[in-house]
């Protein structure tokens, strides 16, 4: 979502200008900022009209988690059609091929400023290891974990050069054929929005999680920061840079980096289609992740 660019200086300094008598033709013709409208009264049971709503924004494509809501009664779709991961490069001497059909987010508006999500990490995966010094290879393949999540925005909902929300989360393990760790996790996102020059969006979150160790059953700290800059091309075509780093607290683990990229296209006022790709920036994260995605508001 694009952020609006108020102009209340240029407002205030008119209004102290009138008072002593001379006031500037320029400074007639930058009124206040009409007021956010009072959305207060949507909810689960009350739907947000369509003629109220705001402008249509997703959680994809890349990894950042935008800090808008989807407006209160209201439903959105978000989910990847496919996603490929490829990794070669590591420390394990392995070759491991992912691929992931279905892996839907459902934002559900219960207020006009708190939502709730349901999200899968696929309906059907399929992952497959190769062991380069054996010479033998295992596949696991099966439906994902569930996470739940509840996104609060603090600010920047309705405009502004700012937007802020705090995202609690848990991540159950229903996964099926061994494709995910068998654990509960949890942690905080905390995304940040910012207009930047040059019609460019600058979204900053931070990330605090607790994981499963890979060696026991006991949990550690992991702090994830995501920088993302995006920009319109043309109308209803996005893109998108990203910066991603994950630190953990487990010993022996390493940090993860990676390079993101992604186009999206809003096709409808309701409908976006995007594309992505994360490139790995050392051997702990995956060469290559490729993906084709959609998002559909109720």
């Amino acid at each position: 979502m694009s952020l609006g660019i108020r102009f209340g200086s240029a407002a205030l300094l008119a209004s102290v200008l009138s008072v002593c008598g001379s006031v500037p033709s320029w400074s007639q013709q930058a009124p206040p900022a009409p007021p956010a409208p009072d959305r207060s009264q949507y909810n689960l049971f009350n739907p947000t009209p369509d003629d109220a709503l705001r402008d249509f924004s997703t959680d994809r494509p890349t990894k950042a988690t935008g800090p808008f809501t989807v407006d209160g009664g209201r439903y959105q779709l978000e989910t990847d059609l496919t996603l490929y991961t490829y990794d070669y490069a590591n420390d394990a001497n392995t070759t491991t091929r992912t691929w992931t059909v279905l892996d839907p987010t459902l934002r559900i508006g219960l207020t006009s400023n708190i939502e709730l999500d349901i999200i899968s990490s696929g309906f059907y995966n399929n992952v497959k290891t190769t062991d380069r010094s054996e010479g033998t290879s295992q596949t696991n393949q099966g439906f994902g974990d569930i996470t739940l999540r509840s996104k609060f925005n603090l600010i920047g909902n309705d405009g502004g050069d700012v937007a802020f929300a705090i995202i609690p989360q848990i991540k159950f393990p229903t996964n099926t054929g061994n494709v995910g760790n068998n654990a509960y996790e949890g942690g905080v996102l905390l995304p940040v929005a910012l207009a930047a020059p040059l019609g460019f969006t600058l979204t900053v979150m931070p990330q605090f999680d607790a994981l499963k160790n890979s060696s026991d059953n006991g949990h550690h700290a992991a702090f994830t920061q995501i920088i993302n800059l995006s920009r319109p091309i043309v109308e209803g075509l996005t893109g998108y840079v990203e910066f991603f780093s994950q630190e953990s607290a487990e010993s022996g683990s390493k940090n993860i980096y990676t390079f993101d990229t992604a186009l999206a296209y809003v096709i409808a006022p309701n409908l976006q289609f995007d594309i992505g790709t994360n490139i790995g920036l050392n051997k702990a994260a995956p060469d290559i992740q490729a993906y084709v995605g959609v998002s559909k508001r109720f």
